[in-house]
């Protein structure tokens, strides 16, 4: 990791940028895929599988029995904790679904919102060699709590052509089972325009690698809307003289573990506990066993010193963390500050992965500096706002002149008319 001190505030800009991707032929390899996914269909996603997971041809829907074989393979530990996670989530998100008041905006003119579930949604969930099982609980329990009718699930299978049982059972245990084994850039075509077996939906959710990420900003290119941008996982740490080395430098690897291309930032004032930190990381990454990659994410990292705490929030407001660590003996003044993050964790014992797994919080958050313009996943983003309004006879003649004046100064007569004709009507007793 790199160590910077005292950096100049000018240069605060170029520390913020995120790890550089090549993606001179990115665009080119996703726009063949979704390409060829449109026009040949289910045929183009044997021959992907094939060419990308060396998953012959075959059945593309899981099927109903290898569901129900995936909950003997599971041990009751792992089960026990699986629904101990789904309590939580379902309890935090269920506090999110609210009916809004009618509000009567002035004498016969009420207004009020309606929540409406997206009819059809489809859940991207990484599998292969590390099925993200944790992701369907994510977006899976707020949509069903949010009523989608139809939830389809993407997620490529492991060498042996099979999904992972944990998805299966985790599936199984929060009532999805259209479950399909496809994965990367021609999974997230399939789900945008719809094959002979893998329906069409209205919205994509979920994380993935730079093929998928470029595949879902394509196709909302094209009207299918996505939950948010995003790229690799990053965490970034405000730690004091009083925080843990260990503790620090372990909620940085757990970040660093996730892909090559993740990054891991420490902001502190204390350099003791800068240096302190180094070493641990250097201690603690040996045990990973994936070492390798949490030390390549670990290239593209920096423990950055800076003056006070109040500059460590303010760079940190600046790079738009998708995970916030405030280690700090004064957690929630720190806390007060922040403007830019996708999820916050306060206090020592808070670490990162307990919003990835089981604290309640979503874990699908916006990445690469999103944060300061996205939220992350929740019960409104599986929902439509439709407003409605009704207005009285009573209203239409409080408010009508006020809308017959403004329709008149932008030219717009038509506008202006289906007042009119309302107001003489009511002159005329035509209507009460």
């Amino acid at each position: 990791m790199e160590s910077i001190i005292f950096p100049e505030k000018e240069n605060w800009e170029s520390l913020c940028e995120r790890p550089g991707i090549d993606r001179s032929d990115l665009t080119d390899i996703v726009k063949s895929i979704i390409n060829r996914v449109k026009s040949e269909a289910d045929k183009a996603i044997y021959y992907y599988s094939d060419k990308f997971d060396s998953v012959p041809p075959g059945n593309l829907q899981v099927s109903s029995t290898e569901i129900e074989e995936a909950y003997g393979q599971i041990p009751q530990e792992l089960k026990n904790a699986i629904k101990i996670a789904k309590k939580n989530i379902e309890k935090f998100h269920s506090s999110q679904l609210t009916k809004e008041p009618v509000i009567e905006t002035m004498k016969g003119v009420k207004c009020w919102r309606k929540s409406v579930a997206i009819e059809k949604v489809g859940l991207y969930v990484p599998g292969g060699s590390a099925p993200l099982f944790s992701t369907l609980l994510m977006l899976g329990i707020p949509a069903q709590q949010a009523g989608c009718k139809e939830i389809v699930v993407c997620t490529p299978p492991g060498k042996n052509g099979k999904v992972s049982p944990l998805i299966l059972y985790t599936a199984q245990l929060i009532g999805i089972s259209e479950i399909f084994k496809v994965g990367g850039a021609q999974a997230i075509a399939a789900m945008a325009y719809g094959t002979e077996t893998i329906p069409k939906v209205c919205k994509i959710f979920g994380p993935g690698n730079q093929y998928v990420t470029r595949a879902k900003e394509m196709v909302q290119q094209d009207g299918v809307s996505i939950d948010m941008p995003a790229g690799p996982s990053e965490v970034l740490v405000i730690a004091d003289s009083l925080a843990s080395p260990e503790f620090v430098a372990s909620d940085l690897l757990s970040q660093a573990e996730h892909g090559s291309d993740s990054q891991v930032i420490l902001l502190t004032n204390d350099q003791t506990l800068m240096e302190r930190v180094r070493t641990q990381v250097v201690k603690q990454v040996e045990s990973l066993p994936r070492k390798e990659i949490a030390l390549k994410a670990l290239e593209n990292s920096k423990l950055i010193l800076l003056s006070t705490l109040d500059d460590c929030i303010d760079f940190s407001n600046r790079y738009a963390p998708e995970h916030l660590i405030i280690n700090t003996s004064d957690t929630s003044s720190i806390g007060d500050k922040v403007t830019n993050a996708g999820s916050v964790f306060l206090g020592r014992f808070s670490c990162e992965s307990a919003g990835d797994y089981a604290s309640g919080t979503n874990h699908t958050l916006p990445t690469n500096g999103f944060a300061k313009n996205y939220s992350g996943v929740s019960i409104d983003s599986f929902l439509k706002k439709i407003s409605f309004q009704e207005i009285s006879a009573e209203g239409i003649k409080n408010l009508g002149p006020t809308i017959e004046i403004m329709a008149e100064a932008e030219l717009l007569n038509g506008h202006k008319n289906a007042v009119s004709i309302r107001l003489k009507s009511l002159q005329n007793g035509r209507y009460k």
